[in-house]
């Protein structure tokens, strides 16, 4: 299995865990690292894929907060091959594709990653209290999260 810390500096990976709990009072250091990691990973796995792949709601949120920090951002997109584009979408807690968030973790895995799979929760699972309220479309021109919305590179739809 490959170390996702290997994927950001250690003062990145803080500056980046600082926000997620600076966006989410009272939420623990321990699972703000996990979901920075968690969503390091997703960023990786989506720079390779040939599909769109979704983050869950709780995923989004460190993927918001590593987009953040744009220097971090630039190098990890640099690290793993692509630039991971971000089309943000309104936010609705409705929004559900079961098969996307399994798909994204099967691709996940594939790049060689564990799955911390307590983060891959239905955005009505209020179990880990986040900020985002939504989770992102299955894809498409709108809600896409691949290395290139345009589907003319690397990783975009084939």
């Amino acid at each position: 299995m490959r170390d996702v810390t290997a994927l950001l500096d250690p003062p990145q990976r803080a500056e980046a865990i600082r926000t997620v709990l600076r966006n989410n009072p009272g939420m623990d250091e321990d699972t703000a690292g996990r979901i920075v990691d968690e969503a390091v990973k997703f960023v990786a796995a989506a720079a390779g894929a040939s599909s769109p792949l979704t983050p869950s709601r709780v995923v989004d949120e460190g993927w918001h907060a590593l987009i953040l920090h744009t220097r971090t951002y630039r190098q990890l997109c640099e690290r793993v091959g692509t630039f991971v584009h971000h089309v943000p979408q309104a936010p609705d807690p409705e929004r559900l594709n079961p098969e996307a968030l399994t798909r994204t973790q099967q691709r996940i895995v594939q790049a060689g990653f564990p799955v911390d799979d307590a983060l891959w929760l239905a955005p009505t699972d209020t179990s880990i209290p986040v900020a985002a309220s939504c989770q992102h479309g299955p894809g498409g021109p709108e809600g896409s999260c691949t290395g290139d919305p345009d589907g003319d590179g690397p990783s975009g739809p084939n």
